[in-house]
């Protein structure tokens, strides 16, 4: 453990990398966890006291979810139509969200394992306004780790 207090982990931006390569970046990130079903089962103690005792279960990874400006950039929506093709396999991929502080240098990184686009939207549009599009995506997969920098 350190002697002296840590600052938290500011994230800038977020950037998509699958095969090494940079394929988009975007402002918002989210979906980074797991969770245990929690199995109870009781038992007769000393003198008929009954305990319960609590086993982890199933292990259940989060959806990562990533949201950006809209871009010309096909390569998310071309991702999604594999599955929609029925191309799961094809779409399968390891991946990571990168986060990099203001100065553009790596903060934090997650890696996942077979991931792939269970979901793609985009905001509605409003002729009479002048904000962005937003392209979101969803992100199932089968792991997720914490990259150590």
């Amino acid at each position: 453990m350190a002697d002296r207090p840590m600052d938290p982990i500011q994230g800038f931006a977020f950037a998509l990398e699958v095969k090494g390569v940079t394929e988009a970046f975007f402002r918002e990130a989210s979906g980074f966890g797991s969770e245990n079903d929690v199995i109870e089962y009781k038992q007769a103690g000393p003198k008929g006291v009954t305990m319960i005792h609590k086993m982890p279960g199933l292990l259940k990874w989060q959806n990562i979810n990533l949201k950006r400006g809209i871009t010309d950039n096909t390569d998310l929506w071309a991702w999604r139509q594999k599955v929609i093709q029925g191309k799961i396999e094809d779409a399968r991929i390891n991946g990571s969200v990168v986060a990099y502080n203001e100065d553009g240098a790596e903060v934090i990184r997650y890696n996942f394992v077979r991931g792939w686009p269970s979901k793609w939207t985009a905001s509605g549009v409003n002729a009479q306004g002048n904000e962005v599009i937003i392209e979101e995506i969803e992100i199932v997969h089968e792991g997720l780790e914490r990259a150590t920098g």
